[in-house]
């Protein structure tokens, strides 16, 4: 039993190091190489799918000189690139330190699946422990932490899974089974990063839930939905399918929590990603080829003999190394296709539930089980301890920040607007301390932030906003533009209510934008409202139409009280769409310090992020701070409020 404990263990160590990488190498596609949206999509695709194509050639590799060197090498590349991803370097050295340990990671699996009939144990336990993590780290991967923390976890876990990779032991026997449930790896890969078992989309719903009204405010334990998934996850992939018919819950749910996440509505995220995590785990059991005891036996330990040539040339090793490279190009086909329709335009809620009905069809024409084998570990401990794990996440982790007012209404406000780039600065690098500090240092009583992206798995699956909400101390509204986890939001040390989200149209643009309006109360009857856009203008075009929108809304929404307008206007002074705000009454608060540039951050030349305010605001001190954590510059300004 110790054997299978030791090898279960490693594989899923491996996972978790695999899925580490990811979360640097997939923001490195966008931030890197596609250097700031300079970089055709389609380019961005074809290097990214690249590196997945040419893993299908490790099983070929793996027949010819055995899985035992494969393995050891591939892990050797795999830990060495992961520790050396947490100094965080940014740039091409990351990038390419990132797509080494891909490339490792794809061939480790593939060389561990020639030997490894009954992976789904490994499998699980690696998606659930890494998620309880990413829970426990606030979403914030300690790659990104540049702490010796940091580099004492990471040392840690890649020690255990050298060491485990150094022991000649396979999972299984080398039996003929296994293909479905490593084909599957890819897919559950996917799906799990992306809804059953992503702890930044489970606290967006709650936020979700918490505000009402199609928008999002700062949650009370907004990651308590993270234990539930995890526990249903790993409980119904290590646990005995039923029979029958009964053996359709897993991919139903599986299918019904897809579909309610290509709905693109806030308020069902909680329930997609519980119905997700539950059908995904299940789908996973019924490819556990445990019905099949004369084959899955365990084999001791024989020396360096294990895993010899013999064995990885069966035409059963061959399947199974094919079958994880096809299963993992599979999630880099789901995930360009999915991501990149934001840069093309082309609708993408099918890719999800088209996954999900692979999975759930590999995993239903299953051969049933016959004789059900106990796993490496039992299930109800092993659920157990991943839970506790997990549970930890809302205690330590989920802080929610409380508007603090003075006595009495203000004599003035510093309002910032800041394009955030998701978090992540011009080097690549996860870089929230340096957004929070430049905003910091403005002593902000209001900040509204530009393209927030709070779960997509593409930048590495953090909540992004809810972690710079809780540094800076501010509570927050968000809404939603692209999709329910990507948009706009304003953060505020006042209290904030009647929040309001317009969609603005899309006038051939791929992307989303909207406007969200939302009213302080500075106490003593004093309303001052708010207005965060990011303009998104078609190719080749101004936003003209969306600025008269955002204008229309605006003075609409305040209804004669003080008025600030602010973000990514992508548009510069004089031309049309800025005219759009001034022709509705606002003044241009930055006209002072003009030119303004804000962008690109390390040579601004374009004034495309903008402060307006309303007639009765005295805009003073305008600047643009110089910062490189987002490849935009903030800009500031206070404002004195009319006398009451």
């Amino acid at each position: 039993m110790r054997y299978r404990q030791l090898t279960t263990g490693t594989l899923a160590l491996g996972v978790i190091l695999l899925i580490d990488v990811l979360r640097v190498w997939l923001p490195g596609i966008i931030t890197i190489f596609g250097q700031a949206a300079s970089t055709p999509a389609e380019l961005m695709g074809a290097f990214a799918l690249g590196w997945f194509v040419l893993a299908l050639g490790a099983p070929a590799v793996v027949r010819r000189v055995g899985a035992r060197p494969v393995v050891v090498v591939a892990a050797v590349v795999l830990a060495l690139a992961r520790l050396a991803l947490t100094a965080a370097p940014g740039g091409r050295t990351q990038l390419w330190l990132a797509t080494a340990g891909l490339l490792a990671g794809l061939v480790w699996l593939v060389g561990v699946a020639a030997d490894t009939d009954r992976p789904v144990p490994g499998l699980a336990l690696g998606f659930a422990v890494n998620a309880a993590l990413h829970a426990l780290w606030d979403t914030v991967d300690v790659v990104w932490w540049g702490t010796w923390v940091a580099w004492l976890f990471s040392s840690v876990v890649v020690l255990l899974f050298l060491l485990g990779t150094a022991q000649p032991v396979a999972l299984a026997g080398g039996g003929d089974g296994g293909a479905r449930a490593w084909l599957l790896a890819g897919p559950a890969l996917l799906l799990a990063g992306m809804v059953a078992l992503s702890p930044a989309l489970a606290r967006t719903g709650m936020s979700y839930l918490f505000a009402g009204d199609g928008v999002a405010g700062s949650p009370l334990f907004g990651l308590a939905p993270v234990p539930v998934a995890v526990t249903s996850f790993l409980f119904t992939a290590s646990t005995r399918p039923p029979r029958g018919w009964g053996r359709a819950y897993g991919p139903v749910a599986l299918l019904v929590g897809a579909l309610l996440f290509a709905s693109d509505r806030g308020d069902l995220l909680v329930p997609a990603v519980l119905l997700a995590a539950v059908g995904l785990g299940a789908c996973l059991a019924l490819t556990d080829d445990a019905n099949r005891p004369n084959e899955t036996a365990e084999t001791e330990p024989t020396g360096a003999g294990s895993g010899t040539t013999s064995d990885v040339t069966s035409a059963a090793a061959a399947r199974r190394g094919y079958a994880v490279a096809i299963g993992m190009l599979v999630f880099a086909l789901g995930a360009v296709g999915y991501y990149s329709a934001y840069d093309l335009g082309y609708p993408n809620a099918a890719v999800p539930v088209v996954v999900a009905g692979l999975v759930a069809v590999v995993a239903f024409t299953a051969q049933p089980v016959v004789q059900w084998l106990p796993g490496p570990f039992p299930p109800l401990r092993a659920a157990a301890a991943v839970t506790a794990l997990a549970l930890l996440a809302p205690v330590v982790a989920d802080e929610v920040p409380v508007a603090s007012n003075r006595d009495g209404p203000p004599e003035r406000l510093t309002v910032v607007a800041y394009n955030i780039r998701m978090g992540f600065g011009l080097d690549g690098r996860f870089d929230l301390t340096g957004l929070t500090e430049v905003v910091e240092r403005q002593r902000p009583d209001v900040v509204l932030l530009s393209e927030v992206d709070r779960a997509w798995l593409l930048n590495g699956g953090h909540d992004t906003l809810d972690v710079m909400a809780d540094r800076l101390g501010m509570p927050y509204v968000f809404a939603p533009a692209a999709d329910p986890v990507w948009g706009d939001a304003v953060l505020s040390r006042w209290p904030m209510d009647d929040a309001r989200s317009l969609p603005l149209p899309a006038v051939g643009a791929p992307t989303g934008a909207q406007a969200l309006g939302v009213t302080l109360d500075l106490s003593d009857g004093v309303r001052t409202a708010v207005v965060s856009t990011h303009l998104q203008p078609p190719p080749g075009k101004g936003p003209v139409v969306q600025a008269r929108a955002v204008a229309d809304f605006a003075i609409r929404y305040a209804a004669g009280r003080p008025l600030v307008v602010a973000g990514d206007m992508n548009t510069e002074p004089g031309d049309e769409a800025f005219e759009q705000f001034t022709a509705a009454g606002l003044v241009d608060a930055l006209a002072a310090a003009r030119p303004l540039a804000t962008s690109p951050a390390d040579d601004p030349r374009e004034q495309i992020d903008h402060i307006f305010v309303s007639a009765g605001l005295t805009p003073r001190n305008p600047v643009a701070p110089r910062s490189t954590a987002s490849d935009h510059l903030p800009v500031a300004v206070t404002v004195t409020l009319p006398p009451r």
